[in-house]
């Protein structure tokens, strides 16, 4: 199943289509849908190379206002819709484990899902359902999921298609050295300034 939408997904990247389409799957991506956006971002980047960084705009904003659905899901409509997404996805034993995360990181737990392959889905709508400071939420998920899909659209758009087997092969290597480097960086402003 998961195969066919994968391809369904793709398929638009040959359609007239393909960009309302990146914006539609970025946004349904970040609150339930499994197939992610970065699929179609680079089908769409590697055919215009010269468009690149504009997909990845488009798929940065789709994804956040996602993320918002996903937030207000897990804020008003929890027990009704939120628990059966949680479930699909088979973290109900790992529910506990976010919302420590969240008490402990806050932040940082929302950029780090936003940014590495971690289901991102679940976090927006736990943030929800924890009731995180949605500017907090709003503000870490604009900064983590622009930067994965500006990072992917800019490799494109300054290298061109011959990117593309480099990032289908190590971007959750990528993904997890950036957050690495990201939660350095902050730690080490937090100490000098």
């Amino acid at each position: 199943m998961l195969r066919r939408l994968y391809d369904w997904v793709l398929h638009w990247a040959e359609t007239p289509y393909g960009t309302w389409a990146l914006f539609l799957l970025a946004f349904a991506e970040s609150s339930f849908f499994p197939i992610p956006p970065d699929v179609l971002l680079i089908a769409l980047a590697i055919g215009a190379p010269q468009r690149a960084l504009r997909f990845a705009f488009i798929c940065s904003i789709g994804s956040v206002l996602g993320g918002c659905l996903g937030y207000i899901i897990g804020w008003q409509f929890m027990a009704a819709v939120g628990e059966r997404i949680v479930d699909f996805y088979g973290l109900n034993a790992k529910w506990e484990t976010i919302r420590a995360l969240y008490t402990r990181y806050d932040a940082w737990a929302v950029g780090i899902a936003g940014f590495t392959p971690i289901p991102y889905k679940v976090f927006t709508i736990s943030a929800g359902a924890f009731q995180i400071h949605f500017g907090v939420f709003f503000l870490a998920s604009l900064v983590s999921r622009s930067a994965r899909f500006f990072l992917v659209g800019g490799l494109i758009y300054r290298f061109g298609p011959t990117i593309k087997a480099f990032i289908d092969r190590y971007f959750n290597t990528l993904a997890v050295a950036f957050a690495v480097l990201l939660i350095a960086g902050f730690i080490l402003v937090k100490q000098f300034f």
